[in-house]
């Protein structure tokens, strides 16, 4: 196994899980629950912040083709939307378990729709699977398959990637909309009868 794959396989590999760790962030319907997912959620996301930065910064400090300067070109890729994460995610995945850590003091709370709504925000799941599914062509690359080997297959690649991203984004977009919808409150009867003849 290349030294340098044995560097990005646990930076893939927490940015993964931050993933699928956030995709999963609005289903509980406990406030506990999603307290600790949060807090999983916050955890996983600044150790994959911490290992790029590291990571990165070694390979610009290293003026060679070691294992540490191939393992940063494995993550070039991944730089952008990792910032992103540091900019906007880290703020909103915090404001978030301090709401659900409100609510833990009984057991047995249920989580608000607005809560989960907030969870299901694309700014907190879309910029951690787009990191994660930023690290794997720097991962396929040290195993010997290369994604960006011809032209053909860089804009096969690119598509694919493009279409994965907007699809995530729409995905999370519908499900941000649906639970903010149940997080309004209900009008009385009386006023949705009145509703359509107010101008």
């Amino acid at each position: 196994m290349d030294g340098h794959l044995i560097v990005l396989l646990p930076v893939a590999g927490v940015w993964l899980a931050a993933g699928v760790l956030a995709d999963r962030l609005p289903r509980p319907h406990r406030a506990s629950a999603l307290h600790r997912r949060t807090g999983w959620l916050l955890a996983l996301t600044l150790t994959g912040l911490g290992l790029t930065t590291a990571v990165l910064a070694a390979g610009l400090q290293s003026a060679g083709a070691g294992t540490v300067d191939r393992a940063a070109a494995g993550l070039a890729l991944a730089a952008a939307p990792a910032l992103l994460v540091a900019a906007w995610t880290v703020r909103r995945v915090r404001r978030l378990r301090i709401g659900a850590g409100v609510l833990v003091t009984a057991p047995d709370a249920p989580a608000p729709h607005g809560l989960r709504a907030a969870a299901a925000h694309p700014l907190v799941g879309l910029p951690l699977q787009v990191t994660g599914l930023a690290t794997v062509p720097g991962l396929l690359s040290a195993t010997g398959l290369d994604l960006f080997a011809g032209p053909g297959t860089t804009g096969a690649a690119v598509t694919v990637g493009v279409l994965g991203v907007v699809a995530i984004g729409v995905r999370h977009a519908l499900r941000h909309s649906r639970l903010s919808e149940r997080a309004l409150p209900e009008r009385p009867a009386s006023a949705q009868a009145a509703g359509p003849l107010h101008v």
